[in-house]
């Protein structure tokens, strides 16, 4: 049974207005290298972690090959990669882990960013349009990274705390495949707001983004990897650079 004011919340979020979204992927589409490059690179100019950098390494780099290979599928490769960065933080505290986030943005980022997307999302920005991060990369670096960019909204891959530290987990599931569109529309909806899909734009360059492409309008595919450019001309998709 609902309460009168519960009842008063869902009328009004059933009667709020819908708006229109930019959703933007970040790896390759608003940088030209992987996010995850700098949290790795953070850690080998501090020296820092290197027993967990060589087990990283020495789990993902054969999945890497068989990907290469075909014999895995792109998800495959990526959901673990995108899940185990998390080791990296294992035992810091919040106000630890955001150095490293504060270095990968500030530091690694500055020199790889896409100047003719950012321009786009900056569009979308000055018309007032709801702008959103979507990354299978830690939630708390896109986080920062909107925060850099002027954006409102981040979702990613979320990491475990608990009692104030990262344990290097990760709470399934990774945002990649069919939860790059769900996870960031749950995360809208739960904050009562409802999106114009239908007038909405995404922005993204990976066949593994391709249900972030499909859930809106104005689908636009950014330096797409092979499997993407031969879906977006055969839908008819926008592709930056045409």
């Amino acid at each position: 049974m609902t309460t009168p004011d519960e009842n008063s919340q869902n009328s009004q979020a059933a009667s709020a207005p819908q708006v229109k979204a930019a959703f933007f992927d970040v790896d390759g589409t608003l940088t030209s290298e992987h996010t995850w490059k700098g949290i790795l690179e953070y850690f080998h100019q501090k020296r820092l972690r290197r027993k967990t950098h060589l087990a990283y390494l020495g789990i993902h780099y054969p999945m890497y090959y068989l990907r290469r290979a075909g014999l895995i599928s792109e998800s495959a490769f990526r959901a673990p990669w995108a899940a185990h960065l998390a080791w990296y933080i294992r035992g810091y505290t919040e106000s630890q882990a955001q150095q490293v986030w504060d270095w990968a943005t500030t530091e690694f980022l500055s020199e790889v960013w896409r100047q003719d997307i950012l321009h786009i999302l900056k569009e979308h920005l000055a018309a007032g349009d709801l702008v959103m991060l979507v990354s299978s990369g830690p939630t708390p670096l896109m986080e920062r990274i909107a925060k850099e960019l002027g954006v409102q909204y981040a979702i990613g891959t979320r990491y475990i705390l608990r009692d104030g530290r990262y344990t290097g987990g990760y709470q399934k599931p990774v945002c990649i495949d069919q939860f790059k569109a769900s996870l960031p529309l749950q995360y809208l909806q739960a904050l009562g707001v409802k999106i114009d899909l239908a007038g909405s734009a995404a922005y993204a360059d990976s066949i593994a983004d391709l249900s972030l492409l499909e859930m809106v309008g104005n689908p636009v595919s950014v330096y797409p990897d092979d499997q993407l450019a031969a879906i977006a001309r055969q839908r008819g998709w926008k592709t930056i650079p045409e």
